[in-house]
């Protein structure tokens, strides 16, 4: 047998195993936002570490930060074969609210074919597929096809705080010919999806402020701004009714969308957006389909407001401040720190006359990822997809952001891959969230088939 059919019949005999050690992961409480978790935090960590040396890694490390704790590994005796950072984050978000969840979010539960767990696809069942993998290859062959570098971080849901420094400070140490990342998924349930390109995000918040505190309506209404009022006419400059965003300046550093790349989107599915959200209809910006406008266009969106009384009945007042979140979406070319300048410049010139503004700038941002989708690297991801799942792989842009994609592009100038093997049911970050367990055996096997062919240059 070859070495692929080695490592699927190790998988097979030990699948039941595998699902027992990816429930032992899950039912950890890894949530980086919350500081009664730290425990729980390192716990996962030394659950990583503990697994990789069980697996045959003799140099594996946990790496401290000033947050949440790195877990590091690495293999490197495949000789001239490419040099993988393998990327992944352990840490998981809020299970709240509780009361929806079917099951315990932390004590994973099969049902209907699917893992049910929070942390499932959000990444560590993902993640736990490479492990899987690697174990896999050292229990069959005593080595590994290629070389690995292991980096699984505890922070990527709360913005992977400290990796972004130790990337830059410790450049040697992770370096590769190519980053994999199994963070992502396909665009319909059955669809093995190629996302090779990620968009890169920005914001702010600011507040109106009139009085120096809420008014009688009755007595100062008609001589007194209301800032309330004032946020709804400063908004409405900001976005015409045909989604084109009206900031000067905001488009001209846009790359085009090539048609190629038009046609790629159009071969691709895509979800029934008034089926699955409920939305009477779609819209999207004047000259693209809803599709292209999500995938590849910059998007600026409104993601709370308020201000004045918000309990039962009626309270008659002018609301002495009004508050607004806002967020965008950007595509190659855009850089996040000119796109909050010209944001902020906008806000400034169309606050209106008796209102003043507080503008806080969002600290995290990143920019947008594309990578070639004919380079060599991205066809072999798409001839495993193809070859495990049986069925035509697509290329697709997605309207999120992982910011650890665009640093390892501008740190490190290595092609990003990634391997994603979610669905759109999967409920990421939601009540109720679970992973397939055929896309968990099936992208196991979609694993080893790509280490394998990276192998085989």
């Amino acid at each position: 047998m070859n070495n692929m059919e080695h490592i699927y019949t190790y998988l097979e005999k030990n699948k039941e195993q595998l699902l027992e050690d990816v429930k032992e992961f899950l039912r950890i409480p890894s949530i980086s936002t919350d500081s009664n978790y730290k425990k729980d935090i390192r716990k996962t960590a030394e659950f990583v570490t503990n697994y990789l040396k069980e697996s045959g890694f003799s140099d594996v490390k946990i790496k401290d930060t000033e947050g949440h704790p790195l877990v590091y590994a690495e293999w490197m005796e495949a000789g001239d074969a490419p040099t993988v950072l393998l990327y992944g984050h352990y840490d998981v978000q809020p299970p709240e609210p509780l009361e929806e969840w079917k099951s315990e979010p932390f004590e994973p539960e099969v049902r209907d074919g699917r893992l049910y767990a929070r942390g499932s696809s959000d990444d560590k069942g993902q993640v736990f597929m490479h492990l899987a993998v690697l174990r896999a290859f050292f229990k069959t062959e005593g080595k590994l096809p290629i070389n690995v570098k292991v980096c699984i971080e505890g922070e990527e849901e709360i913005g992977s705080e400290h990796l972004y420094d130790i990337l830059h400070k410790e450049k040697d140490l992770f370096e590769a010919d190519l980053a994999v990342i199994s963070d992502s998924g396909f665009v319909t349930n059955d669809q093995p999806t190629i996302l090779y390109g990620l968009k890169g995000f920005t914001g702010l918040e600011f507040t109106l402020k009139g009085p120096d505190s809420d008014l009688h309506s009755g007595m100062y209404g008609g001589a007194i701004r209301n800032p309330a009022m004032a946020m709804a006419h400063l908004l409405a400059t900001m976005k015409d009714e045909e989604e084109v965003v009206q900031i000067k300046g905001f488009y001209d550093d846009v790359i085009p969308l090539e048609e190629t790349e038009r046609e790629l989107m159009a071969k691709a599915p895509s979800e029934d957006f008034t089926k699955t959200t409920g939305a009477p209809d779609t819209v999207s910006e004047k000259g693209y389909t809803p599709v292209e406008h999500t995938m590849a266009r910059p998007t600026l969106e409104i993601n709370g407001v308020y201000s004045g009384y918000q309990g039962e009945g009626t309270k008659t007042i002018i609301p002495s401040t009004a508050t607004c979140k806002l967020t965008c979406r950007l595509v190659p070319g855009q850089d996040p720190e000119i796109i909050q300048d010209l944001l902020v410049q906008h806000i400034e010139a169309h606050v209106p006359k008796g209102v003043s503004v507080t503008i806080k700038r969002e600290p995290l941002s990143a920019k947008a990822y594309r990578v070639d989708p004919s380079h060599p690297f991205i066809m072999k991801a798409k001839e495993s997809y193809e070859e495990t799942f049986n069925k035509e792989a697509v290329f697709v842009r997605m309207g999120g952001s992982i910011p650890v994609v665009e640093w390892l592009d501008a740190i490190y100038d290595i092609p990003v891959v990634l391997l994603g093997f979610g669905t759109p049911d999967d409920r990421l970050h939601s009540p109720n969230e679970s992973f397939p367990l055929e896309h968990f055996y099936t992208g196991m096997k979609t694993i080893t088939n790509y280490y394998h062919k990276l192998a085989n240059k």
